[in-house]
């Protein structure tokens, strides 16, 4: 599985454009890679240790953990993370 997280919080415009771009991007993958994605959402406003890493560069994107993105996301870029992401599941 990968897994992408979206840390953000409510009331935050870029957060709900930034959810929006990974259900698009997710939609729009090969089912087989797809089914392979739990997307997590992670709010700042309810863990002080993800307000004091993050609160000035929401939304951010972790793919596995690691920093994809923050503030605005590619929706190709985050297209060709999650497809190299999927190869390595395979591999």
């Amino acid at each position: 599985m990968t897994t992408i997280t979206l840390i953000g919080k409510d009331g935050c415009h870029l957060c709900d454009v930034a959810a929006g771009v990974i259900d698009h991007v997710i939609a729009e993958l090969p089912e087989a890679a797809a089914d392979r994605i739990d997307v997590v959402e992670a709010s700042i406003d309810a863990d002080p240790a993800l307000y004091e890493a993050w609160w000035e560069k929401i939304p951010v994107i972790l793919i596995d953990g690691r920093l994809h993105a923050q503030w605005r996301v590619a929706p190709e870029r985050l297209r060709d993370a999650l497809l190299d992401a999927a190869k390595k599941v395979d591999a």
